[in-house]
C-alpha cells in the first residue's frame, strides 16, 4: 500500500513538471507574466515564438507518457495506466512546483493516451489539426478534440478504463478552457499565430 502510494504520488510529479515554465526560464521570461499568463505551449508560442513552443509540446507530451508508463507499472490490471493518463493531466492542471497554478492538460492528456489507447489518438488529432487550421481557435480544436477521444476509445473497444478516464480528462480540460469559451462568444479570443509582446 505505501509503494502504491508513492507510486501514485510520483506519477502526479512527472505531471507537475512545469515544462513551459522550464522552458520560458531559459530565455529569461517566467511565462506567466506575459500573454494569457499560461504555461503550455500555446502561450509559449505567443510569447517566444515556435522553438520553444514545440519543445514545450513535447515534453509536457513526453511527460503525460511516461507518467502512464510508471501507473502501469504498480500493476497488471489497465485501469492502473488510465488513472496514471488522470493523475497526469491533473498534475499538469494544478502543479505543486507552482502553488497548483499550471496548464490546460492538452499535450500532456496527448502523450499519456498516446501510451494508454494509440489508436483514439488519431482521430482527435486530425480533428484538431483540421479545426486549427479551419478557424485558428486552438482552443476551439482543444475542446472538439477531448470530446472525440472518450467516443473513439469506446468505438475501437479499449478497455473500459480509457474512455472513462478521458471522459474525466475532457471535463478538466473544458473547466480549464473556460475563460476561453467565453472570449469565443464574445469574439476576443486571441488565433493562432497573434504575437504578444515581451516587454
Amino acid at each position: 500500500m505505501v509503494l502504491t502510494l508513492a507510486g501514485l504520488i510520483l506519477v502526479y510529479l512527472v505531471g507537475a513538471l512545469p515544462i513551459g515554465y522550464f522552458v520560458a526560464r531559459f530565455s529569461g521570461v517566467d511565462i506567466r507574466r506575459h500573454g494569457s499568463g499560461n504555461i503550455g505551449a500555446t502561450n509559449v508560442l505567443r510569447t517566444l515564438g515556435k522553438g520553444p513552443a514545440v519543445l514545450t509540446l513535447l515534453l509536457d507530451g513526453a511527460k503525460g507518457y511516461a507518467a502512464v508508463w510508471l501507473a502501469a507499472g504498480l500493476g497488471p490490471e489497465p485501469w492502473w495506466a488510465s488513472a496514471g493518463a488522470l493523475l497526469a493531466v491533473v498534475g499538469n492542471c494544478w502543479p505543486v512546483f507552482l502553488r497548483f497554478r499550471g496548464g490546460k492538460g492538452m499535450a500532456t492528456a496527448l502523450g499519456a493516451f498516446l501510451n494508454v489507447m494509440p489508436l483514439a489518438v488519431l482521430p482527435a488529432v486530425l480533428v484538431w489539426v483540421v479545426i486549427t487550421l479551419t478557424f485558428r481557435y486552438v482552443s476551439l480544436a482543444s475542446l472538439a478534440a477531448v470530446l472525440c477521444l472518450p467516443i473513439g476509445g469506446a468505438l475501437l473497444r479499449y478497455h473500459a478504463s480509457g474512455p472513462l478516464a478521458a471522459l474525466a480528462v475532457g471535463l478538466i480540460i473544458a473547466l480549464r478552457h473556460r475563460d476561453n469559451v467565453a472570449r469565443l462568444l464574445a469574439g476576443t479570443e486571441r488565433k493562432l499565430g497573434e504575437q504578444v509582446s515581451v516587454s
